[in-house]
């Protein structure tokens, strides 16, 4: 009896011809298909597709499964909204004959590729499948990632990495390193036009992680996920140290000591979440508006913003945490942290304000007094020209007593590395609103989106204290010989230091020259944030015409 095509079903009814995993060519008509009509045609590519998915063996995705990590398409159905991922290229396989290669070729070669919804908004990807040749990179494994990314850069959306793979195909030889090539420069030439997000759910190592690091976020996983260049056994060979993979490249070590992530997850799907969070706060590409929600800001004065006005201690080395006072500002108190455990002494992530994204920069007294160092400098600098690239205003909470001193600093580039932030500031078109709400010192006075460096609306709570140095060192410099000679020097200092912080260390003096453009009670930020976003929100600004800049690096 024949079979209408309308009576096709979507799973075929045979059994696969070849093992998972191997993708040997097997004639349809060994399969029982006879591919001369419709129906069987259809059969045939119903075979396919079915190999296709199930290409890593049982066995594989076991193995995977127990090392507490998701398969690749696994990872894809937890990313996107139910039904809407579309793959490209499942049928596709390598062509390479050395090592008995043409005795292995799985149907989509080990990555999966296409685009679908996240939160109802498209999105391109590439997942990488361990269970098929380790995850290693080949010719037509890093074509197929070239073509979403070519895809994802033409239509204008984010294109998220889901990365696990071994480096490359060694059998594949030079091929491969080529292909390598053609994704980075993709990935630099996506630079700033559409977001680029990878995950780390495995083990990367070799050219697999320098893709990641040209990425505007990185995500890894506690406990399940690395990244290196040469492994610990190449170490040891090399150096002689002793180091595992977890203390070598380990998501902690990389979200703590290194900075190339930009979040732990817990687990796999926390992961996922964060990265779904991530991408509600930005725009599609850098022409679109970010996600924006009708929710008119009310101006009334609440008790919330009436915690500021006791944030700030009545010592001027007391710490406070910071994040008191961004959560203050923003809209439901939701603030999406980027980085929270690099540099902990500068603050970096997203919020909203009347519906709208926002980025935030802010010190954090909590740790380090919220001196800048050089990890917090290339922190902040990359975080405010991300958002610049991407039209998110930047809100900008000041408590900087200074950089941070030491040989340690000076050797490796503190002044090179601060300069950074100077640059993203400078540079940076968008919205830009500052608010010193305590110390505003030296050099990181400017850098700290300073309305000299650009910035359109500056702030200072009555508690700021805007000076060269701090009153204690100040006095010390200024008044050394009085102080030497002083029949009781410690009241002398005493009363010298008042007199400075009277004089010298407050907001008043930056308000009449214009560097701060009001100062304000505490719990007036909120308002004033809004009024001033409302303003900014057709700011247009144009740099001298260039190639590019040259920033420190």
């Amino acid at each position: 009896m024949s079979t209408s095509v309308g009576q096709v079903s979507a799973q075929p009814t045979h059994q696969p011809s070849v093992k998972p995993g191997e993708g040997t060519d097997v004639p349809p008509q060994e399969s029982g298909i006879d591919i001369h009509t419709t129906a069987g045609k259809l059969d045939d590519l119903h075979r396919r597709l079915d190999e296709a998915v199930h290409a890593a063996s049982q066995k594989a995705v076991e193995k995977q499964h127990a090392k507490g990590r998701r398969t690749a398409r696994e990872r894809i159905d937890m990313l996107f909204d139910e039904g809407s991922f579309v793959e490209l290229d499942e049928l596709a396989r390598h062509r390479s004959t050395a090592f008995g290669l043409e005795k292995r070729r799985p149907y989509g070669d080990g990555v999966i590729t296409g685009y679908g919804t996240v939160d109802g908004r498209q999105v391109c990807v590439f997942s990488q499948d361990f269970t098929i040749f380790g995850g290693s990179l080949g010719q037509v494994y890093g074509e197929k990632i070239c073509k979403v990314m070519d895809l994802a850069i033409k239509t204008g959306c984010p294109i998220i990495g889901i990365n696990e793979g071994a480096g490359a195909r060694i059998q594949e030889g030079v091929v491969s390193l080529g292909l390598y090539g053609e994704i980075f420069r993709r990935n630099v030439h996506a630079s700033g036009v559409i977001p680029q997000i990878s995950m780390i759910m495995g083990s990367c190592a070799g050219g697999h992680v320098y893709s990641p690091a040209v990425t505007d976020f990185t995500v890894m996983v506690d406990g399940t996920s690395n990244m290196f260049i040469t492994g610990p056994d190449v170490i040891k060979t090399v150096t002689g140290e002793d180091v595992t993979m977890e203390e070598l490249g380990g998501a902690r070590t990389h979200n703590t000591k290194s900075g190339n992530a930009h979040y732990m997850g817990s687990d796999e799907e926390d992961a996922i979440e964060y990265v779904k969070a991530l991408l509600s706060y930005l725009p599609q590409n850098n022409l679109d508006p970010a996600p924006a929600y009708e929710s008119p800001a009310d101006l009334e004065i609440t008790d919330l913003d009436r915690t500021l006005d006791i944030l700030v201690p009545d010592g001027a080395n007391q710490p406070y945490d910071m994040h008191e006072a961004i959560t203050a500002v923003l809209d439901d108190e939701e603030f999406l942290e980027v980085m929270a455990l690099f540099a902990p002494n500068i603050v970096v992530g997203f919020g909203r304000v009347e519906g709208k994204s926002v980025g935030v920069v802010a010190n954090q007294p909590m740790q380090f007094a919220g001196t800048l160092d050089i990890d917090a400098s290339e922190k902040a600098a990359r975080f405010v020209r991300f958002c610049d690239a991407f039209n998110i205003p930047v809100l900008t909470f000041v408590d900087v007593p200074g950089f941070l001193p030491g040989t340690d600093q000076e050797w490796n580039g503190i002044i090179r590395r601060g300069a950074k932030l100077i640059y993203a500031y400078a540079e940076a078109t968008v919205p830009l609103v500052t608010i010193i709400t305590r110390k505003a010192y030296g050099g990181a006075y400017d850098v700290m989106g300073s309305k000299h460096l650009g910035a359109d609306v500056n702030l200072a709570w009555p508690t700021g204290q805007i000076a060269v140095m701090g009153a204690q060192g100040a006095v010390n410099i200024l008044y050394r010989k009085e102080l030497k000679e002083a029949t009781d020097p410690e009241a002398r200092r005493a009363d010298l230091i008042t007199e400075y912080e009277d004089t010298l260390a407050n907001p008043y003096l930056a308000a009449e020259r214009g560097y701060v453009d009001g100062v304000i009670a505490p719990h007036e930020t909120r308002t004033e944030i809004v009024k001033a976003l409302r303003l900014l929100g057709s700011k247009r600004e144009i740099l001298p015409s260039k190639k590019h800049g040259n920033i420190p690096l």
